[in-house]
């Protein structure tokens, strides 16, 4: 298989065989982001992928379970033209046709150059369920953390996917707006998620990692890291703004993650109980410190 550089998938896609179509990210500017630094970006030949799909297709591990899934690397192979991606699609059936679903990490601003035609089309190729980094739904903090669009082309690329039927998994990073704000943002991300509902909402801690901008910001007094604290109330405040359907899966069982509540939202009153509970029986000392403070 062709893997180049650093490789990165979601927990949840653990099982998932994965692909190279792309490495690296072509944007890499979000500002608190050190996943693909060492890794420039660049888009696999089409001969390498051919290669790697026959060897998944000969892996005895399909001989034990179907390939009914596949996982496109890397950091968002869905910047690619729709008929490049329909390619590999073709390419995809042609030698595990038992593939219902092809995946991969995906940005909005991946959608601005694709029509609802487009995504149409992908839909039916089988780019049926996509992973988006969300973060946030806060204007503000969008435009700050740099993702490359802003709030009104969230809203666009979900007004594209949900009216070409794609379904979508949302990754949230609690505590991206910074100390003081955990209520707003949450309220805010609330309404993103409300307008075109997920399959899945997956909750990050944000992390601040050497040699970012967000690094540098908070080295200068320009960024201040939230408590542990406010994150689980930043989560209790999430759910309690939450109107998705029962059958969405809502998960903080990241191991970035002091505490892990993971639940179909049908169960939202359990996991909003378990939150406040852990507010009451963690040590006080470790729920107002940073992830910063913890490191050291």
């Amino acid at each position: 298989m062709h893997y180049t550089g650093q490789v990165y998938r979601p927990p949840l896609e653990a099982y998932t065989p994965l692909l190279e179509v792309t490495y690296g990210c072509s944007h890499n500017k979000c500002i608190f982001c050190a996943m693909y630094n060492k890794t420039k970006y660049g888009i696999s030949p089409l001969c390498d992928v051919e290669s790697d799909i026959i060897e998944l297709k000969n892996s005895k591990r399909r001989k034990v379970k179907p390939y009914e899934r596949i996982y496109l690397l890397n950091g968002d192979p869905f910047v690619l033209p729709t008929e490049r991606l329909l390619e590999i699609s073709k390419l995809i059936k042609k030698h595990i046709p038992e593939c219902k679903t092809i995946t991969a990490y995906c940005s909005f601003y991946n959608l601005e150059n694709k029509s609802i035609k487009d995504l149409k089309k992908l839909k039916e190729a089988g780019y049926n369920e996509l992973w988006f980094g969300v973060e946030t739904g806060f204007k503000k903090i969008i435009d700050w953390i740099n993702k490359g669009t802003d709030l009104k082309g969230y809203y666009r690329g979900l007004d594209k996917m949900k009216e070409a039927g794609i379904e979508y998994h949302a990754i949230v990073m609690q505590g991206i707006a910074g100390a003081g704000n955990a209520e707003v943002n949450a309220k805010e991300t609330a309404k993103v998620l409300n307008y075109y509902p997920p399959k899945g909402v997956y909750i990050m801690s944000t992390a601040v990692m050497e040699n970012t901008p967000l690094y540098y910001m908070r080295e200068r007094g320009e960024f201040l890291e939230s408590t542990n604290r406010e994150n689980i109330e930043e989560q209790i405040y999430l759910l309690k703004n939450l109107k998705l359907p029962d059958t969405s899966l809502y998960s903080s069982g990241h191991v970035v993650n002091l505490v892990n509540t993971t639940h179909h939202m049908d169960k939202k009153d359990k996991m909003i109980k378990e939150l406040e509970e852990a507010l009451e029986e963690i040590d006080p000392e470790l729920l107002d410190m940073t992830n910063q403070e913890i490191a050291r």
